[in-house]
């Protein structure tokens, strides 16, 4: 039975969230699977990872082939580079302390990575969010000052129609002492 690390499309309709599982290779893309080895959810960025890299390590030592999809999300969390490891330490290359010491160097220098990417996402953000914000004064104070001549206009008017009904109320009067 040959064995792939594959990702199983679950959500709705445009928001995709996927399972990463090892199935048998005949079987349907969301059918059965030997064993959940994690998440992956690209409606976000950075996209959210949750894997077991240990399982999905013992796959791969027992002979799962991954997908071009799987295999991508397997390095990015450094199943693959611990699977070369493990590897090497079965060869008699590295000790056990000094493959757990290279892992752990690459997955600290790894959340520095995604750490300063989302920083500067926010940052970008940010950076956005303050233009946006800018133009909208800049538009609001453009709106003011094109409303400011118009009202200076009309106040004018209105003192003008004030002052004719008062010198029109004296004629009516006047007119209606004459009747």
């Amino acid at each position: 039975m040959a064995v792939k690390l594959r990702l199983q499309r679950h959500g709705k309709k445009g928001k995709p969230y996927y399972w990463i599982v090892a199935a048998d290779a005949r079987s349907k893309r969301d059918g059965k699977f030997l064993e959940k080895i994690g998440s992956y959810n690209p409606n976000i960025n950075p996209a959210s990872i949750e894997l077991d890299v240990d399982t999905a390590v013992k796959w791969l030592q027992n002979g799962a082939q991954p997908t071009d999809t799987a295999r991508a999300i397997l390095s990015y969390k450094g199943a693959m580079l611990k699977n070369h490891l493990a590897g090497g330490v079965r060869k008699g290359a590295l000790t056990e302390e000094e493959a757990e010491k290279k892992f752990q160097a690459w997955l600290d220098d790894k959340a520095a990575k995604v750490d300063s990417k989302k920083d500067s996402l926010a940052k970008v953000e940010a950076e956005a969010k303050a233009k946006a914000l800018e133009a909208e004064k800049e538009a609001n104070e453009a709106r003011i000052a094109a409303l400011a001549p118009v009202v200076e206009e009309e106040e004018p008017v209105a003192e003008e129609s004030e002052a004719t009904a008062e010198s029109a109320e004296p004629e009516t009067k006047a007119t209606n002492e004459e009747e």
